[in-house]
């Protein structure tokens, strides 16, 4: 085991590795084409070694970001480290964890949901229930799931249901006395050489484990190696073998969804794949799992697409990976290719933003930003009362959570983009300085309600 805490994976060429770096090539050539998918990193790994690596700026290698439901699958190796040392038992029922709720839930399925149910997210609802939930009176989406009657049996029918993965995640923190990040530190995140993460809480102080978790990529491919590598680090096993094999086959049918990528089947906290088996969250976060290839691969993104991301994964990478010879100049041109990315901003004339307080217009996403402020070199973002700001520069200057792009455009307004780098997010914002108003909309609408200022790495608990 390392004693560097942030210890980096061995590196290697496409070529010393057998992978093809004309087919990673290929695939980006794909990625560039499609509408609507913003890669933010990229790690490729093959055999331990990382292949090919690239951050699109702003984003950075230390940077981390969020990346929603792969929190799921950090949760899930929570729980099998917690199963592990004998403080969970699989077939116990979720509120023998929580004895203070029994006489607060007394449908008779509800009572009967196991932990193993909640891993496989066969609770037995037919319908997200994170809803319902968070309308709990004491405001314990816990209370609240488990008040939910479910519609069938238990361990029968599949539903994405976020409760379910709050629930393993309530569960191991009970049974520990810690929060999550503080049981996984000296289990999984320092044995991996993984730095600080940070996770959103809940109005308890309860990390969400559902989503929230903010992670770099290396983060994301070093969990896929552990499960590539059975559980196993660096000679040390970390988690055990059978809970590799229990996260990774499908526990669910879900040929009921209609994107084949996701009608696989689903493992504890896992996608089941066409190609493998998957970490998976919105907006195109993955840690890809290919044992076949004896590969990971990390992303990090802003899609709606993600299934056409997948597509391009499994047309132009996937055989790429096993290629078995390469090519030094293609190794070369891709390195090249993945050192230079940068996120384009607006379109439109470079000029620097044109000073001014400017007032809503008639289409403001979110509706709460009340002003933008432009000088100083800065923008400054004031949503109930509270400002938030970013440097202004020649596109994307450096160093802060918040960044911008900008450009003039032909009818006189100013197009400036904020990126949230700590998340997928960016804000495009319109300024019109003939009558001081300004329009704004999300490339990709953030799914943890709270402040633009809470668009950020949460700070750790004191």
């Amino acid at each position: 085991m390392s004693d560097d805490a942030t210890a980096r994976l061995p590196r290697s060429t496409p070529t010393d590795a057998g992978v093809d770096a004309r087919g990673i090539g290929r695939f980006l050539d794909a990625v560039d084409a499609l509408d609507g998918v913003e890669l933010h990193s990229l790690m490729v790994c093959r055999s331990g070694r990382v292949v090919a690596e690239g951050w699109w700026a702003p984003y950075a290698p230390e940077r981390p970001h969020l990346v929603y439901s792969v929190s799921k699958s950090f949760t899930s190796t929570a729980l099998g480290l917690a199963v592990a040392e004998g403080l969970v038992d699989l077939d116990a029922t979720v509120l023998s964890y929580f004895p203070e709720l029994d006489a607060d839930v007394t449908d008779d399925r509800a009572r009967s949901i196991r932990v193993r149910h909640v891993a496989a997210m066969a609770s037995g609802h037919a319908e997200e229930t994170v809803g319902p939930a968070s309308l709990d009176e004491e405001g314990d989406l816990l209370r609240g799931f488990l008040r939910i009657p479910p519609d069938v049996e238990p361990g029968t029918l599949f539903t994405y249901n976020q409760p379910c993965t709050f629930a393993l995640a309530a569960i191991v923190q009970r049974v520990s006395g810690t929060g999550l990040l503080e049981f996984l530190r000296p289990r999984l995140l320092e044995p991996l050489g993984i730095g600080e993460l940070g996770w959103i809480r809940d109005g308890r102080g309860r990390e969400l484990g559902f989503s929230g978790l903010h992670a770099p990529t290396e983060a994301l491919a070093k969990l896929g190696l552990l499960y590539l590598q059975e559980g196993v680090w660096e000679g040390r096993r970390l988690l055990p073998a059978e809970w590799v094999a229990e996260a990774r086959r499908s526990h669910v049918d879900t040929s009921a969804e209609e994107k084949i990528d996701w009608a696989q089947g689903y493992g504890f906290q896992f996608w089941v794949g066409r190609h493998g088996y998957r970490a998976d969250g919105a907006y195109g976060q993955f840690s890809l799992v290919l044992p076949e290839q004896d590969a990971v691969v990390a992303i990090t993104s802003q899609t709606v697409d993600t299934p056409a991301l997948l597509a391009a994964v499994w047309e132009h990478l996937l055989p790429a990976l096993t290629a078995g010879s390469g090519d030094e100049e293609a190794d070369d041109a891709v390195r090249q290719r993945l050192s230079d990315g940068r996120l384009a901003g607006p379109a439109g004339d470079p000029a620097p933003a044109p000073e001014g307080t400017y007032r809503p217009g008639t289409d403001v996403e979110p509706a709460s930003l009340a002003r933008v402020g432009v000088g100083g070199g800065r923008v400054v973002l004031e949503e109930d009362g509270v400002e938030t700001s970013a440097p202004l520069g020649e596109g994307w200057p450096g160093g802060e959570p918040l960044t911008t792009a900008g450009a003039r455009r032909a009818d006189g307004t100013y197009a400036l983009d904020v990126a949230f780098v700590e998340t997928p997010h960016r804000l495009h914002l319109v300024l019109d300085p003939a009558d001081g108003t300004f329009t704004s909309r999300w490339g990709s609408t953030p799914l943890h309600v709270g402040s633009l200022a809470e668009l950020r790495v949460p700070t750790p608990l004191a």
